[in-house]
């Protein structure tokens, strides 16, 4: 067989033919098959059977490769499904430990309790009062400084409360569960499972599915579409594909072209999610190549600087190297300068 590195650079113009097909899978390879019969001679123009055994061979090729994928999927299900029964069960260990490796709270009699408030009385009067009355005074400013601060901190982190007021909550996908559908993001692509509720089972001529570059509609023909606006931002139509499931619904893969941020919504009349309490797992970031890792925890940081109204990794680069110069400048008076 070929080489099959490359054997995806078809996909885009293969997939925008497999959704001219109503007739689904059927329909598309004997569209292959008239092609071949019309316009080459693939049937007549070899040895007696050479067709049918290329045809023969490459489907066993194909379908080899594709119960080997299968089989893979199975067994990482598998292998999860008992990660998260060893999980649960360890939880129900931490939840069932027995009394004695709790805390116990002990009753004193009278005699050790009165012997408890002697020893609480004379520590009391080794203090000194003048290193108290010292401390007061010395740490003063200190006190109210500090007390300024967090009363800053906490406005600031009332206007961040108050501008995500509303927002929608990451679901475990860190999309949203909305009502006429579920999607679900990585910084690179976008999944959307939509659900259809008819009284049959659905095909794919019965849709109507339009990926554009900005612009997503889904549907089912002669209703109102569930889907019909402009998107959060712009897409790979040519990566881009949907699939019907089980005749039920719909599920829609967008790749990002900004693989860099987090949407907060699919489309523009969708409520808005709050995507400061997104948090990607470890393991997602493990499979990014080490500049894009980089790149991906550095934004992730600012982020989390940005909610607590600290200065991010650029400011706080420029920020050292003001005071470097600041440190050998002593003689210049940066008392009244204004920087941005």
């Amino acid at each position: 067989m070929g080489d099959s590195s490359g054997e995806d650079r078809f996909d885009g113009i293969l997939l925008a033919m497999a959704q001219q097909h109503e007739g689904g899978v059927h329909q598309l390879v004997d569209t292959f098959f008239s092609f071949l019969r019309r316009k080459t001679d693939f049937f007549t123009g070899g040895e007696q059977g050479a067709a049918n055994k290329l045809v023969t061979e490459t489907f066993k090729h194909h379908h080899k490769f594709a119960i080997q994928v299968q089989m893979e999927k199975e067994v990482k299900k598998e292998a999860e499904r008992k990660d998260k029964l060893e999980r649960a069960k360890l939880t129900e260990e931490e939840k069932s430990e027995p009394d004695s490796k709790q805390p116990k709270i002990k009753e004193l009699t009278d005699e050790e309790a009165e012997k408890l408030q002697k020893e609480i009385d004379q520590k009391k009067e080794h203090k000194k009062p003048e290193s108290d009355g010292d401390e007061i005074t010395a740490n003063g400013e200190g006190n109210s400084e500090k007390t300024e601060t967090k009363q800053a901190e906490s406005e600031s982190d009332g206007e961040e409360d108050e501008k995500d007021k509303g927002k929608l909550k990451p679901n475990a996908g860190n999309g949203a569960d909305l009502p006429n559908y579920r999607w679900t993001q990585t910084l690179s692509e976008v999944d959307l499972l939509v659900p259809f509720q008819a009284n049959f089972r659905l095909k794919s001529r019965d849709l109507i599915v339009e990926i554009q570059r900005r612009h997503l509609k889904v549907g089912l023909k002669g209703h109102p579409p569930v889907v019909d606006c402009e998107m959060f931002n712009d897409v790979k139509v040519e990566e881009s594909s949907w699939l019907l499931e089980d005749g039920k619904s719909i599920n829609i893969h967008l790749e990002k072209i900004n693989k860099m941020e987090w949407w907060s919504k699919v489309v523009t009349t969708d409520p808005e999610l709050n995507t400061k309490k997104i948090n990607p797992e470890n393991s997602k970031l493990s499979d990014l190549d080490g500049e894009t890792r980089s790149m991906v925890e550095k934004m992730m940081y600012d982020q989390r600087q940005k909610a607590m109204g600290l200065p991010t990794s650029e400011e706080q680069k420029k920020q050292d190297i003001l005071k470097k110069f600041m440190e050998q400048h002593p003689e210049m008076d940066f008392s009244k300068a204004k920087f941005s």
